[in-house]
C-alpha cells in the first residue's frame, strides 16, 4: 500500500437544480483535472459532507454557496463551514437584490468573493476570479498526508513494533506523537470513544485500528496472510535472501511454491542500510531495495508469499511434510525449506529487556533514524552489521558511539576505513555494557572498560548487534541441530562416515538436506553457513536443484510402489 494523492475539493451548494447544475458543469470543465468538484442541493447535507472531509483530512480549497436557500442562508452556511474547513476560500452566489448581504459577509465571514448570477460567459466572469482564488489557496495550503498515520508515544515499545512492521513491509506512514501534539491526542481519544488508547493506526479511508498485532496489520494493509491452497511442491519458511532466492528459482522451474514469513520479507538483511559486497551492485544496495526486487521477481514468476504468519510446528506424514501455522491451520507439501534465518541475540543485562522498544533496539530503520535526528546514540557490536548501522545513523544523529566489547573490531576493512573518516562516529574498544538505565525510556548505558573501571554513557537509544541465534525452534525434533541450535545438513550429519541414524533412503543426504529427507535448511539457520547475503542467496538457488532431485526420486519410488 502506498500513500495516495487526493484532489482538493471545491464544494458548490445551491437549492436550485438548474443553477447548481450550471456551476458544477463549468467548474468541472475548467478544474476537474486537478480538483474534485462536489455539489449539494442542501446546506445541511453540504455541512455534513464538509465535516466528513475534515475528519478524513481531505483538503477543501473552496466552498461556493448560494445566498437564498430555504433552510439556511448562504452567509450562515459559509459561517458554519469556516469551523470545519477554515482554510477554504469562501464564495457567495447572489442575485442583484442580495449584494448588500454579500458586502456585509465580507466582514462577517471573511468572504473572499461574490458572484452575481448569471456568470455567463464563465471564461470572462467566473474562471479568472476562481483561478486567482485557487492559486492563492494553493500557495499557502499544506496538503495533509493521505497515507497511513500511526499515533502513539515516541518511546512506546508497542508503537515501535508497529513502526518497524510497516517499515519492513515498505509501507510509507506518518508518525504522530501524542505527547507533542494536543490535536493528535484529541483525535486518538475521539477514535477510541473518549479514551487514550495507544498506539492507534489511522487508515486513508477513515478507519482507526487500536493496538493491532502484526497479523491484523498485515490484513488491514491488504497483504496476503492466508495460503491459497492446502498443498504445495515446496514450502519455504522465511523470506530473507535465502528464502526469496529459493522462491524465485523454484517458481521458475514450475514448482508450486509457498513462502511463509512471520514478519516481512527481507529478514535481517532488510534492515541493512547498505550492502556493499553483493555481486552486480558496485555502489552497494540497501537491504530494503534488494528485498523489494526479490519479492517482485518471485511473485512475477508465480511464487506465493504470505506475511505476518508464524510457523509453530512441523511434522512428517510420509511422504508429506506438514507445517502448522499460528492459528492451528496446516499446509502440506512434498518438500520443506527452513530459511527462517536468525534472530538478534538479546542484550542480557539489567534493564535491557524492560527498555526494549523504548530505547533499546535490534536493527536500525529509517524511522528510527528520523525520530532520533540530532540525538546521541550507541551501537553495540563489532561486526559488519554494527558498523553499517553506525554509519547509517551518523547521517542524522549528532553522535554515534560504536561500542565494541573486544580490543579489536571484526568488521570489514572498508567499513572501518569509512568509520575513520566519519566524524560523527566514535569507535570505542574494550567496552562491556553492564546495564541499561532509564524509567520508561533509555537514558544511559552503564559501561565497564578494559581496566575494569565503570562509567556512564548518556544516550537516547542503543542499537544492539551482538550476534544472532537460529530461528528454527518450530522445527522441533524433525531435524538434528548442533550445540548452538543451528540445523545440521549434508556431510555434517554423517557419523564416522555413515549415514545418520534413522535415515530411510538408499542415498546420502544432499548437501543442504537436514536429517529428515525432503526437509532442507539454508541461510543463517544452517550450521556452517557463512552468514553473508550473497551466500544465503546462493544456497537458495542451489537448494532448488536438490529439491528437484528429491522429487524425481519420490516420483520414481511412487511408480515402483504402484507397479509392485
Amino acid at each position: 500500500m502506498t500513500s495516495t494523492t487526493i484532489k482538493p475539493v471545491i464544494m458548490a451548494v445551491d437549492d436550485e437544480a438548474a443553477v447548481l447544475s450550471a456551476i458544477v458543469r463549468d467548474l468541472r470543465r475548467q478544474y476537474g483535472g486537478h480538483y474534485r468538484v462536489l455539489s449539494s442541493a442542501s446546506a445541511a447535507t453540504a455541512l455534513t459532507t464538509l465535516s466528513e472531509l475534515a475528519k478524513r483530512r481531505d483538503p477543501v480549497a473552496m466552498v461556493i454557496s448560494d445566498q437564498r436557500m430555504p433552510e439556511l442562508e448562504g452567509v450562515e452556511m459559509l459561517e458554519r463551514a469556516i469551523a470545519l474547513v477554515p482554510d477554504a476560500k469562501k464564495v457567495l452566489l447572489t442575485a442583484y437584490a442580495d449584494t448588500q448581504a454579500a458586502i456585509d459577509a465580507i466582514n462577517r465571514v471573511g468572504l473572499d468573493h461574490y458572484f452575481m448570477k448569471p456568470w455567463d460567459p464563465p471564461d470572462e466572469l467566473l474562471f479568472p476570479v476562481v483561478d486567482d482564488l485557487l492559486a492563492d489557496w494553493a500557495s499557502v495550503a499544506r496538503l495533509p498526508w493521505q497515507g497511513i498515520r500511526v499515533a502513539g508515544s515516541r518511546w512506546s515499545s508497542a508503537a515501535h513494533r508497529i513502526r518497524a512492521f510497516l517499515a519492513k513491509q515498505r509501507v510509507p506512514f506518518l508518525w504522530l506523537d501524542v505527547d507533542a501534539d494536543a490535536a493528535v491526542r484529541a483525535e486518538v481519544e475521539e477514535a477510541a470513544g473518549g479514551e487514550l488508547r495507544l498506539p492507534t493506526v489511522f487508515f486513508p479511508d477513515g478507519r482507526a485500528v487500536v493496538r493491532p498485532d502484526d497479523r491484523q496489520l498485515a490484513a488491514e494493509l491488504g497483504l496476503r496472510t492466508e495460503a491459497q491452497g492446502p498443498f504445495y511442491d515446496v514450502v519455504v519458511v522465511g523470506a530473507g535472501p535465502a528464502g526469496m532466492a529459493t522462491a524465485v528459482y523454484a517458481a521458475a522451474e514450475g514448482l508450486d511454491c509457498l513462502v511463509v514469513e512471520r514478519e516481512a520479507p527481507g529478514g535481517l538483511a532488510a534492515t541493512a542500510p547498505r550492502i556493499d559486497n553483493y555481486l552486480g551492485f558496485p555502489t552497494g544496495i540497501s537491504g530494503r531495495d534488494l528485498t523489494s526486487r526479490a519479492v517482485a521477481q518471485a511473485e512475477r514468476l508465480g511464487a506465493e508469499i504470505i506475511s505476518g504468519r508464524r510457523v509453530t510446528g512441523v511434522r512428517v506424514e510420509e511422504p508429506y511434510r506438514v507445517i502448522q501455522l499460528d492459528d492451528a491451520s496446516e499446509v502440506t507439501c512434498h518438500t520443506l525449506v527452513l530459511a527462517s534465518g536468525a534472530e538478534f541475540r538479546v542484550l542480557d543485562v539489567p534493564g535491557a529487556r524492560q527498555l526494549t522498544g523504548s530505547g533499546i533496539y535490534y536493527g536500525a530503520s529509517h524511522g528510527d533514524r528520523k525520530l532520533l535526528a540530532g540525538e546521541e546514540v550507541a551501537v553495540i557490536g563489532g561486526g559488519n552489521a554494527a558498523a553499517e548501522a553506525a554509519l547509517y545513523l551518523a547521517r542524522s544523529c549528532s553522535r554515534v558511539h560504536l561500542l565494541v566489547r573486544g580490543e579489536k573490531a571484526v568488521a570489514s576493512r572498508y567499513l572501518l576505513d569509512e568509520i575513520d573518516l566519519t566524524a560523527e562516529v566514535e569507535l570505542r574498544l574494550g567496552q562491556r555494557v553492564e546495564a541499561a538505565l532509564g524509567e520508561g525510556r533509555l537514558s544511559a548505558l552503564e559501561l565497564r572498560d578494559g581496566s575494569g573501571e565503570k562509567h556512564r554513557l548518556e544516550v537516547a537509544a542503543a542499537f544492539v548487534y551482538i550476534g544472532v541465534r537460529p530461528a528454527c525452534d518450530y522445527a522441533g525434533d524433525t531435524v538434528s541441530r548442533d550445540e548452538r541450535g543451528f540445523v545440521l545438513t549434508g556431510p555434517a550429519l554423517a557419523l564416522r562416515g555413515r549415514r545418520p541414524d534413522g535415515w530411510p533412503l538408499d542415498r546420502d543426504p544432499f548437501l543442504l538436506e537436514a536429517s529428515t529427507p525432503g526437509i532442507f535448511a539454508i541461510g543463517d539457520v544452517r550450521s556452517g553457513t557463512y552468514g553473508r547475503v550473497a551466500t544465503a542467496a546462493a544456497e537458495g538457488g542451489a537448494v532448488v536443484s536438490m529439491i528437484l532431485q528429491h522429487l524425481r526420486g519420490w516420483e520414481r519410488h511412487e511408480r515402483l510402489g504402484a507397479a509392485g
